[in-house]
C-alpha cells in the first residue's frame, strides 16, 4: 500500500503537477476571453474553469480531458443572455442544460455525436469561428462600449450597431489597444513559425497576455497618449465571491425561452464534449477510453453547479486537453491541479489579472476563431465533393443568418437527403440483357433495402416493358 501511494506521489510530482500548471497557463486567458466573448461577467469564466477543474475532473472517467468554458458556446450564450435580458435568469438555462446532460447520461445516449455528419459539425465550428472573430474586432481596436456588437452576425451591420456607431468610432478606440493587438497577434505568428508549440515551455496565450501587460506598463512610463483606459482593461472584483450573481429560481417557469435555451446549450455542450473526448482519447499513448455516458453525467453536474454559482456553461475543451497531453499529464490529477491554480489566482492575486488588456484577450480569441475557420478547411471540404461541401457551407450560411440550432438543423437535413439519395441508388440495381428475342431484366436487391426505397422501386418496375422476363434476386452476397 505504501509503495502504491509513493508511486502516485511520484507520478503527481513528476508529471501531473507540471502538466496542471501548463494547462492553467493556457486556461486563465481563455477563461477570461471566452467570458468576454459571451457577454458574461469576466469572473464567470474563471468560476467555470474552477468548477471544471475541481468538480468535473473528479467525477469524469477521462484521465486526460480538461473541462472549462468552451469557445463553441460563446455565440449561443451571448444570444441567450441578450434574449432573456437578465444574467440571473440566464443562469437558470445553464442549470436546465446540466439536467439535460444528466438525463442523456442515464439514458446512455453518449453515442449521439456519432450520428451527426462531420460536414455539419465542421460547418458549425467554422461559423462559430467567423462570429468569434467579428465580435472581437471592436475590442481589438480598443472600442470601450461593451454593447457595440452584442447580437447575431448580420445584425452587426444595422444602424444600432456598426453604422450607428461609425461616426463616433474614433472617440472610443485607441492607438495603444491597436498596438497591443498587433504585437499580440505577431507573437502568435512568430511562436508558431519559429517555435513550434510542442517545444515551447510557455503557452502562446499566456505569452500574449504577458506582452499586453508589459506593453501597457511601458505606455504608462513613456507614452501617456497610448496608455489604455480602465474600461480597456480586465476588471475582476478583488472580493470575487461577494460579487457573484446567483440564479433567480422564482422565474424558472416564467418563460419557455429559459428551457429552450437550456436544451440548446445542453445539446451543443454535449456535442462539443463528446467530440473533444474522442479526440483526446486518440492522443492518449496508453489507449485509455473515456466512458462517454459517465462523462455526460460529470458535465451535467458541472453545469448545474455553474448555473447555481453564477458561472457560464462548460464543456470538455480540446485546447486544454491537448495542452495536458503535450505537457505529459498522466492522470486526472493534472486537470484537478489546474483548477486549484485558477482558484488560488482569484483569491490571492486578482490584481495581476486586472492588468490584462482586453486587446490581448481579443487577439487570443481572434486566433482561436481563425483556427476554427481556416481557409485550408474550406479547401479540404471542397475536395471531398458537393455532397460534403454543400451541407458544410449551408450550415455556415444559415448559422450566420439565424442561429446555431437552425443552422445545424438545416445542414443535418441536407446531409440526410444526400444519405437517402445514395441509399436509393445503392440498395438495388437493374441489369438488362436479351435472350432469344426476349428482353430479360434482373433486379438485384441488396441486404439493406428498406421501405425508403419503395417509391423508386415502383418507378423502376413500372419502366420494365410488358412481356419481358423479370428475375428478382434478394439473395445475400
Amino acid at each position: 500500500m505504501k509503495r502504491r501511494i509513493r508511486y502516485y506521489q511520484l507520478v503527481f510530482l513528476k508529471h501531473d503537477l507540471p502538466a496542471g500548471l501548463s494547462v492553467f497557463l493556457v486556461a486563465l486567458p481563455l477563461c477570461l476571453g471566452i467570458a468576454l466573448a459571451s457577454g458574461a461577467p469576466l469572473y464567470a469564466g474563471i468560476l467555470s474553469g474552477i468548477i471544471g477543474g475541481l468538480v468535473v475532473s473528479i467525477i469524469s472517467g477521462s484521465q486526460l480531458g480538461v473541462s472549462g468554458p468552451g469557445a463553441g458556446l460563446t455565440t449561443v450564450v451571448a444570444a441567450s443572455i441578450i434574449s432573456l435580458g437578465d444574467y440571473k435568469i440566464f443562469l437558470l438555462s445553464v442549470i436546465v442544460a446540466g439536467l439535460f446532460q444528466i438525463v442523456l447520461g442515464f439514458m446512455k445516449l453518449g453515442v449521439i455525436a456519432n450520428y451527426f455528419p462531420s460536414a455539419v459539425i465542421k460547418g458549425m465550428l467554422a461559423a462559430i469561428g467567423i462570429i468569434l472573430i467579428s465580435k472581437q474586432i471592436p475590442n481589438a481596436l480598443g472600442y470601450d462600449q461593451p454593447d457595440f456588437w452584442d447580437s447575431g452576425f448580420l445584425k452587426l451591420f444595422t444602424d444600432k450597431h456598426f453604422f450607428g456607431n461609425i461616426e463616433n468610432f474614433h472617440l472610443h478606440t485607441s492607438a495603444g489597444a491597436i498596438t497591443i493587438t498587433i504585437i499580440s497577434l505577431a507573437s502568435f505568428f512568430i511562436l508558431k513559425k519559429y517555435f513550434p508549440e510542442r517545444h515551447t515551455l510557455l503557452p502562446a496565450p499566456l505569452i500574449a497576455v504577458v506582452i499586453g501587460i508589459v506593453v501597457n506598463l511601458i505606455f504608462e512610463r513613456i507614452a501617456s497618449t497610448f496608455l489604455l483606459k480602465q474600461t480597456q482593461l480586465v476588471n475582476i472584483p478583488h472580493n470575487l465571491f461577494a460579487q457573484i450573481s446567483f440564479p433567480d429560481f422564482s422565474k424558472i417557469f416564467s418563460s419557455i425561452e429559459i428551457w429552450k435555451d437550456g436544451l440548446i446549450i445542453g445539446l451543443l455542450a454535449t456535442l462539443e464534449t463528446l467530440l473533444c473526448v474522442e479526440a483526446i482519447d486518440k492522443l492518449d499513448i496508453r489507449n485509455r477510453i473515456t466512458p462517454v455516458n459517465r462523462e455526460l453525467f460529470a458535465q451535467g453536474i458541472g453545469n448545474i453547479l455553474c448555473g447555481a454559482l453564477g458561472a457560464i456553461p462548460i464543456t470538455a475543451v480540446i485546447v486544454r486537453g491537448s495542452a495536458n497531453v503535450d505537457a505529459g499529464g498522466r492522470t486526472k490529477l493534472s486537470a484537478f491541479t489546474h483548477g486549484v491554480f485558477l482558484l488560488m489566482t482569484v483569491l490571492l492575486i486578482p490584481f495581476v489579472v486586472n492588468m490584462i488588456p482586453y486587446a490581448s484577450l481579443a487577439a487570443i480569441l481572434i486566433v482561436t476563431g481563425y483556427n476554427l475557420t481556416k481557409p485550408k478547411l474550406y479547401k479540404n471540404m471542397w475536395s471531398l465533393g458537393w455532397k460534403q461541401f454543400l451541407p458544410f457551407m449551408l450550415t455556415i450560411i444559415v448559422i450566420l443568418m439565424t442561429d446555431l440550432l437552425v443552422g445545424v438543423s438545416i445542414g443535418l437535413l441536407l446531409s440526410v437527403y444526400f444519405i437517402i439519395q445514395n441509399n436509393f441508388k445503392a440498395e438495388y440495381k437493374i441489369e438488362k440483357k436479351r435472350e432469344h428475342a426476349t428482353e430479360v431484366y434482373r433486379l438485384k436487391l441488396n441486404t439493406n433495402v428498406t421501405f425508403l426505397n419503395k417509391v423508386n422501386l415502383k418507378e423502376a418496375l413500372d419502366k420494365i416493358p410488358e412481356y419481358s422476363v423479370l428475375h428478382i434476386d434478394w439473395s445475400i452476397t
